[in-house]
């Protein structure tokens, strides 16, 4: 399927988190013990079983605490509300709450680098098409809340489903043709075509 996991690694404490793991864990794991890392959180960005199938191996392997929006239907040691921030050495990682994919989406935001899940896509956005979409609640996280940050922060998304792997909220913002300008009804009625 195509899925990102990603590492965030605190060079100085070597700390890190791990967002989204899925598929083979066992090079993961590998990497952090080889680098010597000490895996504090790892982070759901929904909880589709595609982005969450490493939790289990990661966690036994490791002891990091699992971390998620609170309507998220993964076991988890920590919520993950809008607006909170988590401490990670000296990074710290704002959650952004994105429903619309799904309604327990959030994106992460660390040093001007957003992890977005499946809220939003190269060149693309989630569906909303499937149990816990909502095209309305898509609409207000993108416009609302992703296309107000500033235009350089870079964009990490939860498949490699575009042209590359990564854009900038900038780019999506000129080339991505699901965030061209609509109201939220022209948006949802969008959403719905085939």
């Amino acid at each position: 399927m195509a899925n990102f996991s990603y590492l965030v690694i605190d060079e100085t404490s070597r700390q890190c988190v791990l967002i989204d793991p899925t598929g083979d864990t066992g090079p993961m794991i590998e990497m952090i013990r080889r680098e010597g890392l000490d895996l504090v959180y790892l982070l759901n960005t929904h909880g589709h079983a595609d982005h969450t199938s490493g939790n289990r191996a990661v966690v036994a392997a490791t002891g990091a605490k699992v971390a998620a929006h609170p309507d998220c239907r993964v076991p988890m040691d920590l919520g993950l509300e809008h607006g909170s921030t988590l401490e990670v050495g000296m990074l710290r990682i704002e959650v952004v709450h994105t429903p619309g994919h799904t309604h327990d989406g959030v994106c992460l935001l660390c040093a001007g680098k957003l992890f977005t899940g499946d809220t939003l896509f190269v060149g693309e956005c989630g569906r909303t098409d499937i149990s816990g979409g909502d095209a309305g609640a898509l609409y207000d996280s993108l416009f609302g809340k992703l296309l107000g940050l500033p235009d350089e922060t870079e964009v990490y998304p939860g498949h490699d489903y575009g042209p590359r792997p990564s854009s900038t909220i900038g780019e999506e913002r000129r080339t991505n043709y699901t965030l061209a300008p609509r109201t939220r009804a022209e948006f949802v009625r969008f959403m719905a075509e085939p």
